[in-house]
């Protein structure tokens, strides 16, 4: 398909789903006639005013003859994917920011982009209006790009943010988080770390060129972090953020979403509420943060128009992703340093036993301190230096064996 205009010719499009990201991209476009674009159709199942033909038959946009590009803002995957294939086999580009479909089909939607000549691109599926994955693809080109990683997902940062300035419970700064719109009534995708597992994927295969499965995706999410933990790690010089981290190292790639202690000197420790941010090392520019709204309809749409854009002009290439196999990293094998808080009898020779039962599986402790006491259970904190997972989960497992140790209640890796 091509897009070559003419300086008064406009490019029309049609977008899938007018819900708050779609209806913002119309928006947008209405307000900046000069971007040269125009929304000629939209599809939705609900009755939404535009001021353009609305159906609930997104075949009819695909159809549509006059329609160069499809924006697809529905979400989800069934029926998404079924349209998105439909628009590139009519020869039409797709913009999406559909993380979970990207994330879960890249290979199979870019085949298709490939076989019919046309492209699709996805920047709006990662950190909102953030322009993570062009600056990566585009402005980082000339780089080996081998570690991404950060704050991918503004819930969790607004709750653990709430949780460090506030001593809210979890429970309380997730109701807090529903009522201001930025958690869902069903918040599981946001807290179980599925979200940020799915845009996780698409900056591995973005930066890497790797061909991701979510089952290569360590996922842990912040449903365990208490109260307690904040503040204890705020104790030691550090802030606790769900991140999504992408590593390539000697041939091998490792993918994964977990709560982890950050050093307050670490710039990502400053992004609040729901803010996003991502760290990028490469050679041979270094090391560099991006930091922006990670979300809503506002950012997301600009994300969409500046695809939309790069589509739209006559010098743009096909630019599909060709994704390529790596071996990962199982997390058995990646080394971490760790922070655990355990209940243990308040008594003499609690610390050698535990000490003990650590070096016996080569943990070797960094740290150790004994915080506040109920009755005859002490709470203790301890930092472990950097070892492989397979021997803190040996010592773990030898720990939670000790008569003297009543429950490990938390575990989480150090940044």
């Amino acid at each position: 398909m091509k897009t070559n205009q003419s300086p008064r010719s406009l490019i029309k499009i049609g977008i899938l789903g007018l819900g708050t990201v779609g209806s913002a991209v119309a928006q947008a476009i209405a307000k900046r006639p000069e971007l040269g674009l125009k929304v000629k159709k939209g599809c939705d199942l609900r009755k939404v005013k535009a001021p353009f033909p609305v159906t609930r038959s997104a075949m009819e946009v695909i159809n549509d003859p006059e329609i160069q590009i499809i924006v697809e803002t529905m979400g989800g995957v069934n029926p998404a994917k079924q349209f998105v294939l439909a628009a590139l086999k009519a020869g039409k580009h797709v913009v999406t920011s559909n993380k979970e479909l990207i994330a879960r089909h890249m290979d199979e939607i870019m085949a298709a982009a490939k076989r019919h000549g046309v492209s699709v691109l996805f920047e709006g599926a990662v950190g909102g209006g953030i322009p993570v994955l062009n600056t990566i693809r585009d402005n980082l080109a000339g780089n080996r790009i081998d570690e991404v990683y950060g704050i991918v997902n503004g819930t969790t940062n607004y709750i653990l943010s709430k949780m460090t300035e506030e001593g809210a419970e979890f429970a309380t700064a997730l109701k807090a988080a529903q009522k201001l719109g930025y958690a869902e009534a069903n918040p599981k995708s946001d807290i179980a770390g599925y979200d940020a597992a799915y845009k996780a994927v698409i900056l591995a295969a973005t930066a890497f060129g790797a061909k991701v499965r979510l089952a290569d995706v360590y996922r842990e999410g912040i449903e365990k972090i208490a109260a307690e933990d904040i503040a204890y790690a705020n104790d030691i010089g550090y802030v606790i953020k769900l991140l999504a981290i992408a590593k390539r190292a000697a041939g091998k790639v490792e993918v994964r979403v977990h709560p982890a202690l950050v050093a307050k000197s670490h710039p990502l420790s400053n992004i609040h509420a729901n803010f996003n941010a991502i760290y990028i090392k490469g050679e041979p520019v270094g090391e560099l943060m991006l930091y922006g709204q990670g979300a809503g309809g506002g950012p997301t749409a600009s994300a969409v128009i500046g695809d939309v854009k790069a589509l739209a002009n006559a010098e743009y290439g096909m630019r599909n992703a060709e994704l390529r196999k790596y071996q990962f990293k199982k997390i058995e094998e990646i080394e971490s340093r760790y922070y655990i808080r355990l209940q243990a009898s308040d008594r003499h020779g609690v610390l050698a036993g535990i000490a003990k039962a650590f070096a016996d599986k080569k943990v070797s402790i960094a740290a150790v301190n004994q915080k506040e006491t109920r009755g005859s259970t002490a709470t203790i904190v301890i930092l472990v230096h950097k070892v492989a997972e397979q021997n803190l989960v040996a010592a773990l497992r030898a720990v939670k064996k000790l008569s003297v140790v009543k429950k490990v209640s938390n575990v989480i890796r150090i940044l």
